[in-house]
């Protein structure tokens, strides 16, 4: 029986039309010889397919000068395909594992990803369950904390480094490094949440592990009392309003309107549950002017829209393409704040109801 090619990865990225310069959120699935894409992540059968036998891949990409961390692809026909991710590190994984493939195909061989395990072998008689039950417990388990970093207050977490303590000291495991492995299994099987953008990359594979053992790195509990708090830019704590989700993040943007294209200033809060995005009067109001509505979204950074007039002389400025595609542009106050923007979103957007 011939063998399926691997899933090397997967996710939402914008491609531009193979005729007209039109740029579309596909769902991009990276196997060992080829791509394929889907317009929706749910479509069973794909629109297209790109194979990855002598073809060679281009990144950074300026051919587009509005779009950034655009990579091209082309073929053995001397046919490109351009794609657009939403950060650098996104682009860059994209490119490091299409890369690869390539190599691995040209040069007749099986991709095989860098494996953790090694020689760790875990004792079979874990119980994930149990150890999730132990690693809560009030005495004796891992202990919650209120943590701050980036400008946002983590409450009710704790870093990979202190669930590797705990493991160690446990007795759960016999070094660090098989608790790397092991937290690495709580953390596939849901027992444990990334929270924050560190954490959050390396469990979408932008790292060499899933789990990291730092201090930055932050985790939760599914079940706990996880919320997030964002400040605004003058250090005052922005209220945490009562809502049936969580608040990832929240802020002040810039969002151009639809029919008239002018640029107002509104208060945004993203949420989990369900996953929209809704944003405010920022002179006050309990009531969203509007929402839009994220399951399934594509969020890239732009440069520039040239039929638009610039609010001023810095256009920091992000695209979110619906499900049913309808374009929001909004507008950040730097290039550091629309890439957190831009990552909470894209994690709403994977998980959030």
């Amino acid at each position: 029986m011939e063998r399926e090619p691997m899933r090397i990865r997967e996710g939402y990225l914008v491609k531009k039309g193979s005729m007209f310069n039109t740029w579309k959120p596909m769902w991009v699935v990276l196997l060992e010889d080829g791509i394929e894409f889907y317009k929706r992540k749910a479509d069973n059968s794909p629109k297209g397919m790109i194979p990855l036998k002598g073809s060679s891949i281009h990144s950074p990409c300026q051919d587009f000068g509005k779009r950034m961390f655009v990579f091209k692809l082309t073929v053995a026909k001397q046919q490109d395909h351009f794609f657009q991710a939403a950060y650098l590190e996104e682009r860059d994984a994209w490119v490091r594992d299409i890369k690869k493939a390539i190599h691995h195909i040209d040069g007749g061989q099986r991709f095989a990803r860098k494996s953790t395990r090694k020689s760790i072998r875990l004792p079979e008689t874990i119980n994930l369950s149990a150890l999730y039950l132990s690693m809560k417990d009030p005495e004796k388990g891992i202990k919650e904390l209120k943590l701050e970093k980036d400008k946002r207050v983590f409450n009710h977490c704790f870093t990979g480094t202190c669930v590797i303590d705990w493991l160690v000291s446990s007795s759960s495991v016999r070094n660090r490094r098989e608790g790397l492995l092991l937290a690495s299994s709580l953390l596939s099987e849901g027992y444990l949440q990334p929270a924050g953008d560190t954490s959050k990359a390396a469990a979408e594979g932008l790292s060499d592990t899933p789990f990291l053992d730092l201090s930055d790195a932050y985790y939760y509990f599914p079940d706990s009392g996880f919320f997030c708090e964002g400040y605004s830019s003058d250090d005052d704590v922005v209220l945490k309003e009562e809502f049936r989700g969580t608040i990832v993040k929240q802020g002040c943007l810039l969002k151009q309107g639809h029919r008239r294209k002018n640029w107002k200033v509104r208060k945004f809060v993203l949420r989990d549950d369900p996953a929209y995005l809704h944003y405010y009067d920022p002179a006050g109001g309990e009531e969203p002017l509007g929402a839009i509505h994220l399951r399934g979204c594509v969020v890239t950074a732009v440069e520039d829209m040239p039929d638009t007039k610039k609010h001023d002389d810095e256009n920091i400025l992000f695209e979110i393409i619906t499900a049913n595609e309808i374009h929001y542009y909004l507008q950040a106050a730097s290039s550091t704040e629309r890439t957190e923007w831009i990552k909470a979103i894209q994690s709403v957007a994977r998980t959030g109801k």
